[in-house]
């Protein structure tokens, strides 16, 4: 079998004295993550901006690119967050960096006994959410006969009603919907396929978009060639992540919601969390996003609570004999 074609070195040149070699090995790190550990082409690019990172700064330090002592990784750090990067960058170019070396040690080209380099602690955060009152607006937002209008009603309606990762819904083909069965099969991390319900208003909203407004679209990629992804530009072709983040932005605009209030995951996280807040077992929350881990779907309950006790703090009736039922997001914390 012929050797997978090799991704193009990071083309960043060093000081004299084994700068080639260093490129190499980076060069042979990507290709391992992306031969051998099926990493996406999206991952893969995250990897080399991260170690690219790391190669500046060794450069302009006047280190070698590894062995990375805790030292020349604390002074790292502490520029890149002098630089403003944010908690969570810091740790996953601190976690890019580590993979490195654990394939370097892996492959033979460092002693077994390196240090691995510390990972700042990342600093817990809640995932921000919509309330069921804005994501109303944002999907009325989209009320119009225009193809484009009802393209992205659709979107806004798939992304909140199947609780889609950005890259997710851009990439749903024709073929991945089941109309009869009632079921759409989704792509998601890893290429791990899963399969979530396809029902009630999103499938006649589907059916609407799919009747007229897709054609339209289509018709106007004037020899682009044909395309099975769902949605599609004003100029007929795949959509991209960051054209769906333009859309939201300018549909959140038109519903009055601040930009504050809106980032890439927050149809999925309302999702998310309208559903456990309504009584959905975490289990089931797991299996529609598509967690590996149970950890990560947990979260949901963990921002429950901080809204109940939110509401219980400052709700003017939060406290005057409300039960249960009547003292969550109906009861208040609408819009």
């Amino acid at each position: 079998m012929a050797r997978p074609k090799k991704l193009p070195g990071p083309g960043i040149s060093g000081p004299s004295g084994g700068a080639g070699e260093c490129d190499a090995d980076i060069r042979d790190f990507l290709e391992y993550m992306r031969y051998e550990r099926d990493a996406s082409p999206n991952t893969v690019g995250a990897y080399r901006n991260d170690l690219m990172s790391w190669r500046k700064f060794c450069q302009e330090t006047g280190r070698k690119l590894y062995p990375a002592d805790d030292a020349a990784v604390s002074r790292y750090m502490a520029r890149l967050e002098a630089e403003g990067m944010s908690s969570s960058t810091r740790m996953r170019r601190a976690a890019a960096l580590s993979s490195f070396i654990r394939f370097l040690i892996y492959d033979g080209r460092l002693e077994a006994a390196q240090a691995l380099p510390p990972i700042p602690k990342r600093e817990k955060t809640l995932p921000k959410v919509m309330t069921e009152g804005e994501i109303e607006r944002l999907v009325e937002a989209g009320n119009g006969e225009s193809a484009i209008d009802v393209r992205d009603r659709t979107m806004i309606e798939m992304a909140y009603g199947c609780g889609l990762r950005a890259s997710e819904l851009v990439s749903v083909r024709l073929s991945d919907i089941d109309d009869a069965g009632g079921v759409m099969y989704v792509r998601g991390k890893g290429r791990k396929e899963r399969i979530v319900p396809y029902v009630g208003s999103l499938k006649e909203t589907v059916r609407r978009y799919l009747a007229d407004s897709r054609a339209k679209l289509s018709r106007s990629s004037a020899g682009a060639g044909e395309h099975d992804f769902l949605f599609l530009t004003k100029s007929g072709l795949p959509m991209s992540r960051q054209e769906l983040w333009g859309i939201l932005r300018k549909r959140g605009a038109r519903a009055g919601i601040s930009k504050s209030r809106l980032h890439p995951h927050v149809l999925r996280h309302s999702f998310a969390t309208h559903l456990q807040r309504r009584g959905m077992d975490l289990r089931t929350l797991q299996e529609l996003l598509g967690h590996s881990s149970i950890a990560t779907t947990e979260k949901y309950a963990h921002l429950d609570t901080e809204l109940r006790d939110i509401y219980d703090n400052f709700h003017p009736r939060a406290k005057t004999g409300l039960n249960d039922n009547d003292n969550d997001e109906r009861g208040g914390l609408n819009d």
